[in-house]
């Protein structure tokens, strides 16, 4: 009866500690990128938040001018869809259009279907892609005013009384002969008034909207201009457009998702493509013979072992396993018994040396112990290890 050793177990898995180092400065960089992405988040939406809101008392807000308008018995109504604002206009009310690149197509038609002839005022805060379609006549020109405090430079009454504004902004350029073009920056007007066809009605284009947030309403002739603009009718509808509105998901605003996209992605993407060619060309590896190379440290032979042990337990080659440990075992066995290492894989010249030198040991048992089927699990893998370790100490015992 033999006493088998119990060996001790090198195991090549990273610990807790291992992961956590190698994994921290990757860590590091995800909380800071997240927290980067969250602060520029926060900072956008308050920089956004009552953007020309009525009831908004923030700095970009509005609430100081419908205050003041209130005062001289102007009531302020906020809407945010396109029926509220359409049904609302009438002669005696300002309708203000706060953000009218917002409306779509469809939206700006119907709009100044309803708004034309309807006897009010209707004014349009900075507007670009929508002006042609909302001001028939009027062409918002790409490359925006430098100065934003301007002289008024044109006979329209309330311009002349508020004196200098903040105005600058989107500039504009009109063939209607009637308009008045105010507060001019390169011989194009920042405020242009177009009188409506029949009736008292009008539409104003205001190139920014400085004089109708709180932190600029109390500067040069902004809080005198704003009131004069809204202030001409008993009732001023204020229209945010909002995204719930049902009207902006008219079918006829409906595109492919390619045309939504702008030209400069669809270059950069293809810039992207042949950036990702040129480095694949770059880094890939060049054919040609193998080269051996010295390693720069020593390996123990028991973490190539132990290497070479994971790399079966992966791929399951428990075949392979076997076949290593029984070759392995026959090839120091072979000596011990008087069998030249040539036979020492013949079963006819080391199994009867081997029973000789084991007095007793069937060679039945012996032949499937070293030359035998592969074994079926992993459960009798460890045990074909077991037994051919008890063998090899068998033999070696004196």
């Amino acid at each position: 009866m033999t006493t088998e050793a119990t060996l001790p177990t090198t195991s090549a898995s990273p610990t807790a500690r291992q992961v956590f180092t190698r994994a921290r400065g990757i860590a590091l960089a995800l909380v800071l990128l997240l927290a980067a992405a969250v602060a520029i988040a926060l900072v956008r939406s308050t920089a956004k938040h009552g953007m020309l809101d009525p009831r908004s008392a923030d700095p970009s807000g509005s609430r100081a001018v419908a205050e003041l308008l209130a005062d001289h018995g102007v009531h302020t109504r906020l809407v945010t869809t396109l029926d509220e604002a359409r049904t609302a206009a009438g002669p005696d009310t300002t309708l203000l259009v706060a953000a009218p690149d917002l409306l779509t197509p469809s939206q700006q038609r119907q709009l100044r279907t309803d708004t034309a002839d309807s006897g009010g005022r209707t004014l349009l805060v900075a507007a670009t892609t929508s002006a042609e379609r909302l001001a028939p006549g009027v062409t918002a020109d790409p490359v925006t005013s430098i100065d934003s405090t301007l002289a008024p430079d044109c006979a329209l009454p309330a311009a002349r009384r508020a004196g200098t504004a903040d105005t600058g902004g989107i500039r504009y350029s009109t063939t209607h002969p009637d308009a008045d073009e105010c507060y001019p920056s390169d011989r194009l007007a920042t405020l242009v008034r177009l009188p409506a066809t029949t009736g008292d009605g009008d539409t104003v284009l205001l190139g920014a909207p400085d004089i109708l947030v709180n932190d600029h309403l109390d500067e040069q002739g902004n809080a005198s201009l704003a009131l004069q603009l809204l202030g001409s009718r008993p009732h001023l509808v204020w229209y945010l457009p909002s995204l719930s509105d049902s009207t902006a998901t008219e079918p006829d605003d409906q595109k492919p998702f390619v045309e939504l996209l702008p030209s400069g992605w669809l270059w950069g993407t293809l810039q992207l493509f042949v950036a990702a060619a040129l480095a694949a060309l770059w880094r890939a590896r060049r054919l040609g013979p193998l080269v051996p190379e010295k390693l720069p440290v020593a390996i123990r032979a028991s973490e190539t072992a132990e290497g070479r042990a994971r790399l079966y337990r992966k791929a399951n080659a428990r075949d392979r396993a076997a076949a290593a440990l029984r070759s392995t075992t026959r090839t120091r066995l072979a000596p011990l018994v008087g069998v030249p290492t040539a036979q020492a894989h013949t079963p006819e010249s080391l199994l009867p040396a081997l029973s000789a030198r084991l007095h007793g040991d069937g060679q039945q048992a012996l032949h499937t112990l070293l030359f035998g089927p592969p074994p079926s699990d992993d459960a009798a893998l460890i045990t074909l290890a077991d037994q051919l370790d008890a063998l090899e100490r068998e033999v070696r015992r004196p």
